[in-house]
C-alpha cells in the first residue's frame, strides 16, 4: 500500500493520518479473537490495569501467529517505509485494550521522548502505525492528538511511575495547554479495520473508558534500521533488539490465516 502525495503532505503537516477501511471485517475478526486469547495468557508481556483487566500485551508477534502476520503486513510496513525513506525494523509491538468501564488513562506524552530517554534512539526517525480492532468512538477512550505538535521537537517530561501500571515520560499541564492552544485537540474515530499512523513526536494521550463498550488497538512502532536503539535497559519484549529489516508478507496473509482457521473449525464440527 502506497500513500498519495496529498496523504504524505497531510502527514507531514498534521503529524498523523487516518485511513478508514484498510482491513476487512474478516481480518479484524480474526485479530479480535486472537486479542481475547492473548489477554487470557499468564505471561510477563501481558500488563493489566489495577482492576485486573488487560491494559496491553507487548511483543504479541512472538507468541501469536495472527499478530506475527499483522506485524509483517504490507499495508502497515510499506507506508512507513515510504515516510521514513528506507528499510525499517520493529522497535515495539503493543496490543492495547481499553476495557469497558475499567480502561485507564494513558497520560499526555511523546513516544520518542521515551525512546530517546530510555532506549537511546538517536533521532525521531520512527513512527507508529495502528489498527482498530473495534469501532473507536468518542465514548470508549479514543486516542487524542495535538495536531502539529510534532513540529515542536522533544518536550521536557517527568517520569510518572504512579498514575497507572505502566511507567511513562509525561508532559505537564502547562506544556499541554501551550501546545493545544496552538494546534487544538482531535480524537480520530472510526470503524474496526481503520488504520491510524502518527509521528513519534506527536503529543498524544487517551482518556479512561467509562463506557460499556471496550476497544482494542494494535500498535506497531517502526524505526529506520540506521536509527536503531543504543541502550538495552528495558526488557527485550518492550524495546526489541532485532534490527533486521522487515520483509513484508503477502497482502492476503491474514485472510488466508482466517480461511484456514474457518476450515479447521468446520472439520472439527
Amino acid at each position: 500500500m502506497k500513500l498519495s502525495p496529498a496523504q504524505l503532505e497531510e502527514f507531514d503537516r498534521e503529524g498523523y493520518l487516518f485511513l478508514p477501511g484498510v482491513f476487512s471485517e474478516e481480518e479484524t475478526a480474526l485479530l479480535r479473537r486472537e486479542a481475547a486469547r492473548v489477554y487470557g495468557l499468564d505471561r510477563e508481556e501481558v500488563w493489566r490495569e489495577s482492576s485486573g483487566v488487560p491494559r496491553t500485551a507487548f511483543a504479541a508477534q512472538s507468541y501469536s501467529e495472527p499478530f506475527r502476520c499483522l506485524g509483517l503486513h504490507p499495508r502497515l510496513v510499506e507506508p512507513v517505509m515510504q515516510i521514513l525513506d528506507g528499510p525499517v525494523y520493529l522497535h515495539q509491538y503493543k496490543v492495547n485494550a481499553k476495557a469497558a468501564f475499567d480502561g485507564e488513562v494513558w497520560q499526555w506524552h511523546q513516544d520518542y521522548g521515551t525512546w530517546a530517554r530510555d532506549d537511546e534512539m538517536p533521532e525521531p526517525r520512527a513512527m507508529n502505525i495502528s489498527v482498530f480492532l473495534d469501532e473507536v468512538t468518542a465514548a470508549n477512550g479514543p486516542l487524542i492528538f495535538i495536531p502539529r505538535s510534532h513540529k515542536q521537537g522533544v518536550q521536557a517530561a517527568g517520569h510518572d511511575l504512579e498514575t497507572t501500571s505502566y511507567p511513562l515520560w509525561t508532559l505537564d499541564r502547562e506544556t499541554v495547554t501551550r501546545l493545544a492552544e496552538a494546534g487544538g485537540v482531535v480524537a480520530p474515530t472510526g470503524p474496526a479495520g481503520s488504520v491510524l499512523m502518527f509521528h513519534c513526536n506527536l503529543v498524544h494521550a487517551s482518556p479512561p473508558n467509562i463506557s460499556p463498550w471496550g476497544r482494542t488497538i494494535v500498535y506497531l512502532s517502526l524505526c529506520h534500521v540506521d536509527n536503531h536503539i543504543r541502550r538495552f535497559q528495558r526488557p527485550e519484549w518492550v524495546a526489541h533488539r532485532d534490527f533486521t529489516p522487515i520483509e513484508p508478507l503477502a497482502d492476503d496473509c491474514l485472510s488466508a490465516l482466517a480461511a484456514a482457521q474457518e476450515s479447521r473449525g468446520k472439520e472439527a464440527s
